[in-house]
């Protein structure tokens, strides 16, 4: 019988000339410090990466990083009919973009780079069909020459017998058991063919294994006797990547849980082969809460647009915002952690499989936009222009052009209210800068102001006039706003709030208020940093110029 098998494995494989051992040769293994990890990221180019996808590389990236091991990045492309023009290139531009760097795997020209390449899937079909060759030659594995309509009617019987176990196995294996002669009769006769791995399991036989994440987990063994090599020689997943994680040295492979089901055919196919198990570690999906439903369910490419990366990319995320949101996506004790240690690099932070949630993360834009605003306001003046820069340039180019031209300045009023304390937090995205700090340019400011029935026009004209006339700019801030709280008190205005609420009929308002009109000249806005530092840095002549509009539209 043995014979019988080696002949059907020539006759099906005549152009695969090497063996499992010249590859076993080929990838030695790698030589690793105690506790290094080896991790990849495998995604298939079939469209944009979105969170979930950004989550499960950024997992590969901090356990490999922090264990001193290696991160690689593998393009699983055999699914030709799902592969998306310029997909690779997409997911290696959207790593970049927010610096998850792999030690070893593809650049923008598809190129393989590393010791265990090449790391894209279909160029690594010869070592899929020698380890096939090989299955076929033990008698593991066997051409099926089964039709979709044979495959149909398979189901239909077990489904009309009612057969607990739906698929190809046991009695309907039809292929399990041809003859050298039968399978030659039908290679002569030029009928496409898969191969199929025979399994070792019955009916009611049930797996142990654990999980990274989920401990141990028992479930159903796999019954069905599964494609590992389909009709254009290329394999599915399920073969590809029990043969590749092992020849990379993959320690652990991190991957979604949509593959949890998948793990004892998994099992079989590196128990076929002779490797040992790598160890999986499932994560659950990232979820949100709809908006219709008030409930949660999985992010979707389709109905969330936001989530994915090239929409952060546009929005003007930076790179620390970004990982500094993951790590609370990915680990349960981020946000404690980083309470404590508030100014603590993000990296030292000891990530644990242990804390990945076992129900998934939610993805809230309100959060992730509250984590990024203080990311920013802890940045220098410096870093937020030069990230401000290098987004406008792509994504805002009159925006790039006005704040180019003039560094300084721009720097200048990015440092208001930023070295506090409690720095003001009040850019989310670099896309927010333009319309927070418009009214700092004069060819912006576009003479819309946020004012309301409390506004006192009558008041408004004298105090102007006599703020302009009184502006000093070479007194410090409490002189200023003491010459602001002398001039509304003039015109019926209480120089400390406590006293206004103490007595409001009393008053037309407090020395806020009186601030607040001249804000609201200026910027815009009733809302904005420091006003004493927006009257510095206008300068008295600009400063005048838009109190003088403002009483132009509204004191006249």
């Amino acid at each position: 019988m043995e014979t019988n098998y080696t002949k059907i494995a020539d006759l099906l494989f005549p152009d695969v000339d090497k063996t499992p051992d010249y590859y076993l040769s080929l990838y030695p293994r790698r030589k690793l410090k105690d506790g290094a990890i080896v991790t990849r990221f495998a995604p298939s180019p079939t469209g944009y990466v979105h969170m979930g996808s950004l989550l499960t590389s950024f997992y590969d990236y901090v356990f490999a990083k922090q264990s001193g091991g290696v991160f690689y990045l593998r393009i699983e492309d055999t699914d030709l009919e799902r592969t998306v023009e310029n997909g690779v290139e997409g997911i290696i531009r959207d790593l970049k973009a927010f610096d998850i760097k792999p030690d070893e795997g593809v650049d923008l020209d598809k190129n393989s780079y590393g010791p265990y390449g090449p790391y894209i899937q279909t160029e690594r079909a010869e070592i899929y069909r020698t380890f096939a060759k090989s299955l076929v030659a033990q008698g593991k594995a066997y051409p099926c020459f089964c039709t979709k309509d044979e495959i149909d009617a398979i189901r239909h019987t077990q489904e009309a017998n009612g057969e607990s176990q739906i698929g190809y196995y046991g009695k309907y294996a039809k292929c399990r058991n041809l003859t050298f002669d039968e399978i030659k009769a039908k290679v002569d006769a030029g009928l496409p063919f898969v191969i199929r791995l025979k399994s070792t399991a019955n009916v009611g036989d049930r797996v142990k294994f654990t999980d990274k994440i989920r401990g141990q987990i028992e479930m159903s063994d796999s019954i069905n006797d599964v494609i590992i090599l389909k009709s254009n020689g290329l394999p599915p997943y399920n073969f590809a990547h029990a043969i590749d994680d092992y020849l990379m040295g993959t320690t652990v492979a991190i991957r979604s849980n949509e593959w949890l089901n998948n793990v004892p055919e998994h099992m079989q196919i590196f128990k076929a082969l002779g490797f040992p198990q790598v160890e999986y570690a499932h994560v659950a999906f990232i979820q949100k809460i709809d908006e219709t439903t008030g409930t949660k369910r999985k992010i979707s490419k389709r109905k969330d647009p936001e989530t994915a990366v090239s929409s952060m990319l546009e929005a003007g995320y930076p790179t620390q915002s970004v990982h500094e949101y993951l790590y609370t996506l990915a680990n349960t004790n981020f946000e404690e952690w980083r309470l404590k240690n508030p100014h603590e690099d993000l990296y030292s932070f000891p990530f644990t499989f242990e804390k990945i949630s076992l129900s998934g993360a939610l993805f809230d834009i309100d959060k992730f936009n509250d984590v990024s605003k203080r990311v920013i306001s802890n940045m220098t003046e410096d870093e937020v222009y030069h990230g401000m820069m290098k987004w406008a340039e792509q994504y805002d180019k009159e925006w790039a052009k006005i704040i180019s031209q003039n560094p300084d300045y721009t720097k200048a009023f990015l440092s208001i209210d930023r070295h506090n304390q409690n720095p003001r937090k009040d850019i989310a995205k670099y896309s927010d800068t333009k319309a927070l700090y418009s009214y700092f340019f004069d060819e912006l400011f576009d003479g819309n102001y946020e004012v309301d029935d409390t506004f006192r026009y009558s008041d408004i004209k004298p105090i102007f006039e006599e703020y302009m006339a009184t502006f000093d700019p070479k007194v410090d801030k409490d002189t200023w706003f003491n010459n602001i709280k002398a001039i509304g008190a003039k015109y019926g205005y209480a120089s400390n709030v406590k006293d206004y609420k103490r007595d409001p009929a009393s008053y037309h308002g407090h020395c806020g208020t009186v601030c607040n009109y001249i804000r609201v000249a200026l910027t815009g806005r009733k809302n904005s940093p420091d006003l004493y530092s927006i009257c510095l840095l206008l300068g008295r002549d600009r400063m005048n110029a838009r109190l003088k509009k403002f009483l132009d539209l509204y004191c006249k």
